[in-house]
């Protein structure tokens, strides 16, 4: 699995952080989301799919 986010479409919302903190966080200033790991372990890609399901501004992206 690849990760890849639009920074730019991101809402802050932190849905992704909460489910996946091991792969996503979010910048002190803005709370947009950094990229910690763009090619996780498997044993987290089951969160890392559902962040990308439930993000609102479909900022996450997958390859897999």
């Amino acid at each position: 699995m690849k990760v890849e986010v639009d920074v730019p479409k991101c809402v802050a919302s932190g849905q992704c952080v909460m489910i996946a903190p091991e792969v996503f966080d979010q910048r002190d200033e803005d709370g947009m989301v950094v990229l910690l790991d763009e090619t996780p372990a498997p044993e987290v890609h089951e969160a890392v799919r559902e962040s990308a399901m439930v993000c609102p501004a479909a900022a996450i992206h997958l390859a897999e």
